[in-house]
């Protein structure tokens, strides 16, 4: 298959091979249950270190482990690989702080809507500082899939014939049976992956609401995984709603409880986002000096996550915000 086309850029993490993945996730996965739960600081000091391959679950700016990103930028990881599947504000402050060496792109970079662009991912590329290689969304979520099926590829037809292919890391294959020619996506294996959810127990049965996005294919797929969770719930109220538990225990590596965990981006049902301050980030990132000024504020000036929330305006602000994602009360934004 050598002569079969393939794609020019560089893949940022080899898929594992079949034999190999299962057997890493059946010597280093624990299939007891036992409690979990520890702070944000704890989890990351212990499963996040500099040049890990990172994914993050959810989309855009709805339901992002915003709690577990300060964390990671207060602890000043670097030369962190991500998956930019669907990565806004979280992956934006990850390399606003100077965490971030590689970014595998599918729909990264932006703030839809919003009248002003950010300028950190800009800065970096032209700097030399950032490397990226393009994927589209749908190869991310099969790429996470064949590592959840324990597979080292995924064939599809996305991509082929397309630039996004030509600066990608996929090859192509022909299918033994009809001959046809497909896109052979890796799989995709983060070192570790953060994801936020409404609620989970202390072993790590985690419920998403709504739309779950790639969600249930990353948390299979990730080596180890963060779960940061607006509530822990006890055992009983999961196994009440078991359909609703899209991520096993036996996934989940430390279980972070965080109320308001996704602020400044929305959690569905809960709470708005906080337009005031994703502005305020926005306008800070158009300069490197005031770009830093606002990390130093909102991260290296605060002691955790808490403290962040009592600067933005405590529990007065969340209300408000809850009253806007209920429809008791209307945003004063145009977007």
């Amino acid at each position: 298959m050598s002569d079969m086309p393939q794609g020019d850029m560089e893949l940022f993490v080899e898929p594992m091979r079949c034999d190999e993945a299962r057997a890493w996730f059946r010597e280093k996965k624990s299939r007891k249950q036992y409690d979990k739960r520890m702070s944000a600081k704890e989890a990351v000091e212990k499963f996040v270190s500099d040049g890990d391959y990172c994914g993050i679950g959810a989309f855009g700016h709805i339901r992002v482990p915003m709690a577990i990103i300060f964390e990671i930028v207060r602890q000043k990881k670097r030369d962190l690989r991500i998956a930019g599947h669907t990565a806004c504000h979280d992956l934006d402050f990850l390399m606003a702080g100077g965490c971030v060496s590689h970014v595998d792109v599918a729909y990264s970079f932006g703030h839809e809507l919003r009248p002003i662009r950010t300028k950190v991912g800009d800065r970096l590329v032209k700097a030399g500082k950032l490397k990226t290689t393009e994927w589209s969304n749908s190869a991310f979520s099969w790429r996470y899939k064949a590592a959840a099926l324990g597979l080292s590829f995924f064939p599809a037809k996305v991509m082929l014939g397309t630039d996004t292919f030509k600066f990608s890391g996929a090859r192509t294959v022909k299918c033994p049976f009809t001959g046809e020619i497909y896109c052979a996506l890796p799989a995709l294996y983060p070192d570790v992956a953060f994801i936020h959810v409404p609620r989970a127990d202390k072993f790590g049965n985690c419920q998403i609401d709504g739309i779950t996005i790639a969600d249930k294919d990353l948390a299979r797929a990730a080596k180890r995984l963060i779960i940061s969770a607006e509530e822990i719930v006890d055992n009983d109220l999961i196994r009440e709603n078991p359909h609703l538990t899209i991520i096993p225990y036996f996934c989940v590596d430390a279980v972070v409880e965080q109320k308001y965990g996704s602020h400044p981006c929305e959690m569905p049902d809960r709470y708005w986002f906080d337009e005031e301050l994703i502005a305020e980030y926005l306008k800070a990132t158009q300069d490197e000096k005031t770009t830093q000024e606002y990390i130093d504020k909102y991260v290296y000036a605060t002691k955790d996550f808490d403290e962040y929330l009592e600067l933005i305006g405590g529990e007065e602000k969340m209300k408000y915000l809850e009253r806007i994602e209920r429809f008791e009360e209307k945003t004063p934004y145009p977007w």
